[in-house]
């Protein structure tokens, strides 16, 4: 046994780690969430079928190929607790392990097959540095591991610090994020299909804008992943 691992089993004797869910004690081959609560995560399973809520959601508004959304995001659920302690919480491992699980559902799949690049929803860097992360980089990162996808980060970029989306309506949250990402290399994203990753789709907005500025790499395809959809 290591000295890291002597340390983290003292450090867990005295301050067990517990499910970001249930609050019980999490055994030492689970992480962040218990297995029980895992198995009982409202997986959408939507990467399997076209023409779902998220798709139609965003038709019309930007190019995009598909949509795939991991847990229905609704109040009182399991996931609501899981996202507000990942970006408010400093719990990472959490965006890791839900883009792992996330992941390992979309391996192998039809959705999955045509995707060459991830690319996470940028952070503008003032609001990374106050957070110390950018939780859809996580998530990405964690989607990553599972597919063997490479990830892109630093090619899309927000250029402009702009207030949470939190309680603002569908018209605010456009002019919200309206020309305020950018991508700095186009030819890196050249006649490449895109995976674009966020955490939660809502009304879209940050997505679309996303998309606008994607969409400007010439020959670029576009597809989107969300740890959730909100209902």
């Amino acid at each position: 046994m290591t000295r890291n691992d002597l340390l983290s089993e003292f450090s867990t004797l005295f301050f067990p780690k517990v499910c970001a869910v249930c609050g019980e004690e999490l055994l030492s081959s689970e992480d962040a969430i218990c297995l029980r609560c895992m198995y009982k995560l409202p997986r959408t399973n939507n990467f399997r079928e076209k023409e779902h809520a998220a798709e139609k959601l965003m038709a019309g508004r930007i190019p995009f190929e598909r949509i795939a959304t991991f847990c229905v995001y609704a109040k009182g659920g399991l996931l609501p607790p899981l996202i507000h302690q990942l970006k408010y919480q400093q719990r990472q491992e959490i965006g890791l392990l839900l883009g792992r699980l996330f992941g390992e559902d979309l391996r192998g799949s039809d959705f999955l097959a045509p995707v060459e690049l991830i690319v996470p929803v940028p952070l503008h860097p003032r609001k990374e540095r106050e957070r110390g992360y950018n939780q859809s980089q996580l998530i990405a990162e964690g989607l990553s591991q599972a597919t063997s996808l490479p990830l892109s980060v630093g090619n899309l970029i927000r250029v402009v610090y702009n207030p949470t989306q939190t309680r603002r309506t569908r018209t605010q949250r456009w002019e919200n994020v309206r020309d305020i990402f950018r991508v700095i290399h186009p030819e890196m994203f050249q006649d490449k299909h895109l995976l674009l990753v966020d955490d939660v789709i809502t009304t879209g907005s940050t997505l679309e804008a996303c998309g606008i500025a994607l969409a400007r790499c010439r020959g670029v395809k576009i597809s989107m992943a969300t740890l959730g959809e909100v209902y």
